[in-house]
């Protein structure tokens, strides 16, 4: 199904402030919350529509892509603020973390909105996993492989599941236990008195960190945190035309949580390294060719290099210094598989150092005998 206009989805126009956008989508939130709407995949899905255009328009840099070029220019490395390519879909997990990042009150979660903090089955909230940490790693790429779908394998240090407790923390043969000081709740509650009424502060509980259980016997390999470091390949698939500044989001990649809890994601971003040859500009590559006076006055056919091999080039004589010429479809893949940039070739009159006699001899005849005179100053000396 084609996804709807992002403003049209939180009803705002598009010259809408950051304000408004902010408070549109809470709106539409507060609405469509699945903590609210219990088992409705309906309002589920309206939550992470309303979430993802959200996530765009709040970021001026994508909203402007997205002004540009529509859903179109959100897919992709990079495609989505926060880490999110919007191109795979948006999941419930990335709605709630940012409606959480915005909207989330203290300790207290949604409870201080919907008041009484139901699961999405119906029963009490309980505690939650804590999330692992997310990792970057800077990808070096050259520029043959940028311009090329390329697949890397990485070395990833991270923290991993403890085999020994099978990620619980708990010692072997013991299990996690109720936690005594908020039992099991995950948070802690005070209820204090002021001439305005009563006031209920919601923290999370600080001797289970929100996870409602604690490890009566931890485990000694991981000391009750359930995670060792360890280090394994990623194979990651990078497509063509990435540049540097993009990355990727690999879900699930990341550091796994404490005591079972879900694992972050892994982002790569890519660093591309400089060329011998070639000057990106874009999309299209440049390439200075030094070439002699001969070369150009006579003409010649030389062999350059391209991102793809070898080609040939045509110097017509008569050719000036600064001269570029244009290869179509030699330069670098645009991003989603809008065709190719071009290969840009700039002669470069070579001038020869120290001379011979015999050679400094025969250029003062060739100047002696030059009919044509150079031009005057100017700003069109060569051509372009």
């Amino acid at each position: 199904m084609a996804k709807r206009d992002y403003y049209e989805v939180l009803g705002v126009e598009r010259s809408a402030t950051t304000d408004e956008i902010k408070k549109a989508y809470r709106k539409l939130a507060l609405k469509y919350h699945p903590d609210k709407n219990p088992g409705d995949t309906e309002a589920e899905e309206k939550f992470k529509e309303a979430t993802e255009a959200y996530e765009v328009l709040r970021d001026q840099e994508k909203r402007s892509r997205y002004d540009q070029f529509g859903h179109a220019g959100l897919g992709g490395p990079g495609g989505g603020p926060g880490g999110y390519d919007f191109s795979g879909g948006f999941d419930l997990s990335d709605a709630l973390r940012a409606f959480m990042r915005d909207f989330g009150m203290g300790g207290g979660g949604f409870e201080s909105f919907f008041g009484g903090g139901q699961q999405r089955g119906g029963g009490r909230r309980g505690a939650a996993h804590q999330r692992g940490g997310d990792l970057q790693i800077r990808l070096k790429l050259t520029l043959e492989e940028v311009s090329r779908e390329t697949v890397k394998k990485i070395k990833v240090t991270r923290m991993v599941p403890c085999a020994e407790c099978g990620g619980s923390g708990a010692r072997k043969g013991t299990e996690r236990t109720v936690c005594p000081m908020c039992g099991g709740a995950g948070e802690i509650r005070k209820t204090s008195q002021s001439l305005f009424g009563t006031f209920m502060n919601i923290a999370t509980c600080p001797r289970c960190s929100g996870e409602g259980t604690v490890a009566a016997e931890p485990c000694g390999k991981c000391r009750g945190d359930g995670r060792v470091k360890g280090t394994s390949s990623v194979e990651v698939k990078i497509p063509a035309g990435v540049a540097t500044g993009n990355y990727l989001t690999l879900a699930g990649q990341g550091n796994a949580g404490p005591h079972g809890g879900p694992p972050g994601d892994l982002v790569i971003v890519i660093d591309e390294i400089g060329h011998e040859f070639f000057e990106r500009h874009g999309f299209d590559v440049l390439l200075d060719l030094p070439v002699s006076f001969t070369q150009l006055a006579l003409g010649d056919k030389v062999e350059i290099p391209t991102l793809d091999g070898k080609a040939a080039l045509k110097i017509p004589a008569g050719t000036h210094s600064h001269k570029i010429f244009r290869l179509k479809g030699k330069g670098i893949p645009r991003l989603h598989g809008h065709g190719r940039g071009d290969q840009l070739v700039r002669l470069i009159a070579w001038t020869p150092q120290n001379p011979g006699p015999e050679e400094k001899e025969l250029l003062r005849k060739l100047g002696e005998r030059q009919k044509q005179a150079p031009p005057k100053p100017g700003r069109k000396v060569y051509d372009s």
